[in-house]
């Protein structure tokens, strides 16, 4: 892999020598951010704050999932220029609530071009919730924890060394494919192995930032986001 020695500022260190690969690129700012990373303020916020910040609790993670599930086949910046609007139309992905959604919401939603105005994603969204609403009814936690104790930590199992290239990132792993058969049990929908390793990567439970990007200096696991912090969602099918 051709790389180069680059003076940065920001986290790297003011006048910081590092060495930058072929897949990670220097930002306007000064920042060395993994090369999926589109020259877009909020796809560098993105990156920079959400991508890979362990993530916690049942609705955010239920917003992960479904938002995971509209991304299938497209673009995540597509989805992230949209999340402000589907989360609006979706009841802030408030699982009761959008448990509740009837034919007619349905109807609104194929006619909000704020959204991605696909009939089997939305309808799936909706049934994902009713499973979600049951699964949490009695047992709060149970969605993040059932999400969580896929995560390769979990099992003690070996780190795998720090990917260098984007062609070194799985689009799904055995893990994911465990955590995919584990929710589509339970009836959910749109939860394949591919959309579940990126559910794993944006959340947390995996680390995918590329050798030479500035967030592999901090250490993302002393950081949780839930509720009160910005969530999105990512993927090895390039965020």
């Amino acid at each position: 892999m051709a790389t180069a020695s680059v003076r940065v500022g920001a986290s790297a260190g003011v006048g910081a020598s590092v060495r930058v690969g072929a897949d990670v690129r220097v930002g306007a700012d000064g920042r060395v951010r993994c090369g999926w990373v589109a020259a877009d303020p909020e796809y560098e916020r993105y990156h920079d704050e959400e991508w890979g910040y362990p993530l916690h609790g049942d609705r955010e993670l239920f917003e992960k999932l479904s938002l995971e599930a509209f991304q299938s086949g497209l673009s995540w910046i597509t989805i992230l220029k949209r999340r402000d609007a589907f989360r609006a139309a979706f009841a802030g992905f408030s699982p009761d609530i959008v448990a509740q959604f009837t034919d007619d919401d349905v109807g609104q939603l194929m006619n909000n071009s704020g959204i991605i105005r696909n009939r089997a994603k939305i309808l799936a969204t909706i049934a994902n919730a009713r499973i979600t609403t049951r699964l949490v009814e009695n047992d709060a936690g149970a969605l993040n924890r059932l999400i969580w104790s896929f995560s390769p930590d979990g099992h003690h199992e070996p780190r795998r060394s720090r990917p260098a290239r984007l062609a070194e990132l799985p689009s799904q792993t055995p893990q994911s494919a465990s955590l995919s058969d584990a929710l589509r049990k339970l009836g959910y929908r749109f939860v394949g192995p591919t959309t579940s390793y990126a559910l794993m990567q944006s959340a947390g439970l995996v680390d995918d930032h590329l050798s030479g990007c500035w967030r592999i200096e901090t250490d993302s696991s002393t950081t949780t986001r839930s509720s009160s912090s910005p969530l999105a969602p990512g993927s090895s099918r390039m965020p």
